[in-house]
């Protein structure tokens, strides 16, 4: 799998305050056929992944695009409803998808609420598909409990700062909790739902986490090819 994978927020308009369009402008411009359009053209610039909820749209668009033939290979689910999880892990494992990671504030609600329990059925369940299983999370400190209370996650996912403020105290603890972590961890809100210019966020994170680390990025190419740009950022600061 690419050390870079495709995130998927602006295609369901999860803007976060992006300066770049409104979350009413992201679900307008990405039509299905728009989002099948970036994941062949992320697939050209040498990305092999995309990172998406188990959503019924998103899962019809992706048996979609693999029979039309679509050239990104992975998809990589992340559920997001608390009370139907494992229908959702499920529904990753029927279409298609490589591997689960649980969405960060279902992870934040049962470990909060005093429920790491339900955290590792959910995890069992990933494992028993087949598919490795992985924990997300917009704060640290969850991961960080995660590893203590020995839940049984493969990988994690983390955000570079706490939504929305992406303040750069949250962004330096974020870098320390990937780099204490002996585990895999993926990043994501990398550029601070475009608060950060890659040539700014990609050095940032790429400089002080492992090779073993990624990093995931949604892209909104409506006025340039941010996917040729950022796969050729990653690609030179990696070979760096």
């Amino acid at each position: 799998m690419s050390r870079l994978i495709l995130g998927s927020n602006p295609f369901f308009g999860f803007a976060h305050g992006n300066p770049q369009a409104t979350a009413d402008e992201m679900k307008a411009w990405y039509t299905d056929e728009r989002i099948m359009a970036v994941l062949d053209a992320a697939a050209d610039h040498g990305i092999t992944a995309v990172w998406t909820p188990c959503y019924d749209r998103w899962i019809r668009l992706w048996n979609s695009y693999r029979r039309a033939g679509g050239k990104l290979p992975i998809w990589i689910g992340q559920p997001d409803n608390f009370e139907a999880m494992k229908e959702h892990i499920s529904a990753c494992a029927r279409n298609g998808g490589r591997a689960v990671c649980i969405q960060g504030e279902c992870i934040h609600r049962a470990l909060t609420g005093g429920n790491p329990g339900i955290v590792g059925e959910w995890l069992e369940h990933i494992k028993r598909q087949g598919l490795p299983a992985g924990i997300a999370s917009h704060y640290p400190d969850d991961i960080l409990r995660a590893e203590r209370d020995g839940l049984p996650a493969e990988f994690y996912h983390l955000t570079i700062g706490v939504p929305d403020a992406f303040g750069q105290r949250d962004r330096e603890k974020a870098v320390r909790t990937i780099q204490h972590i002996a585990k895999p961890v993926v990043a994501f809100k990398v550029l601070g739902a475009g608060r950060f210019p890659p040539r700014e966020a990609f050095p940032f994170l790429l400089s002080r986490v492992r090779p073993k680390d990624g990093l995931c990025v949604g892209v909104f190419p409506r006025n340039r090819d941010e996917v040729a740009e950022d796969a050729a950022l990653a690609r030179d600061l990696t070979r760096g």
